[in-house]
């Protein structure tokens, strides 16, 4: 097994074993005695509800994706940092990946690891698409080094993500259930669709048969990227700008003059 296959085993085993960790939001309130003592983790969850403690976590999907994509990103961390001879890397949260990780147990090359939270509409698709990449900057300028990011995307040996998938349950304080956890190579959830007609990015299929299988719109790696890379996206202003400040960049730490092949 080489080390793209060794990495997505042992995120698979680690992700097997993940529980949704955030609960509620904490609030201060009066009528509580303290001290208070709870035997595990239920019991002190009921005695902070029974106390007017808990708040629930939002309903809105974005804001309750990032909550669950922070918790599944401090999870990973903690798990990787306990493998001998691993690095990881947190990234930032509207940068890309989440993760970037590496060491001697992996080959000493860097893999990005993005972790991606979908609500389910019912039992067979996605809310909306997963977005996969940002494909006017730094998925199609693949040897630039955008803000937000650790390193250019073609530097890294594989891109993997971690798709965490939730049923809306507003009763509950933790807004989610049946959560279930995907590790699997980008490309091969991918859809020949943007996931929005406003932004330019790369969509996964919403099948969840689809997402669980790993198996998306294209039939091998080259085909996606062949597909994506020749993908007529839009470049607005602002992005042209930014593209020529990082070619002249590159251009003068390589000596080159500026747009110099």
């Amino acid at each position: 097994m080489d080390e793209r296959g060794q990495i997505l085993e042992w995120l698979r085993n680690a992700c097997a074993e993940y529980r949704l960790e955030p609960r509620a939001v904490f609030r201060h309130s009066r009528s509580s005695a303290w001290p208070l003592t709870a035997r595990n983790d239920q019991e002190l969850e009921a005695k902070l509800g029974e106390g007017g403690h808990l708040l629930p976590l939002p309903k809105e999907p974005a804001a309750l994706a990032n909550v669950i994509e922070v918790t599944v990103v401090d999870y990973l961390l903690t798990r990787i940092r306990e493998v001998p001879g691993a690095l990881a890397n947190r990234g930032t949260e509207r940068g890309y990946p989440d993760i970037e990780i590496g060491g001697d147990v992996w080959g000493n090359r860097f893999h990005a690891v993005d972790v991606k939270v979908a609500r389910r509409r019912n039992a067979t698709r996605t809310q909306s698409r997963i977005t996969l990449y940002t494909g006017n900057t730094y998925f199609r300028y693949d040897t630039l080094r955008w803000p937000g990011t650790f390193r250019p995307f073609g530097e890294y040996a594989s891109h993997l993500d971690v798709i965490v998938l939730y049923t809306l349950d507003p009763e509950l304080t933790q807004r989610a259930r049946d959560v279930e956890l995907l590790v699997h190579e980008a490309w091969r959830i991918g859809s020949r669709q943007r996931s929005s007609t406003t932004r330019e990015y790369l969509g996964a299929v919403q099948s969840i048969d689809q997402l669980r299988a790993g198996k998306g719109e294209f039939a091998s790696e080259r085909e996606f990227y062949d597909y994506w890379r020749k993908y007529n996206f839009k470049t607005g202003r602002a992005v042209e700008k930014q593209l020529h400040r990082l070619l002249a960049q590159k251009d003068g730490a390589t000596g080159r003059k500026p747009g110099e092949v």
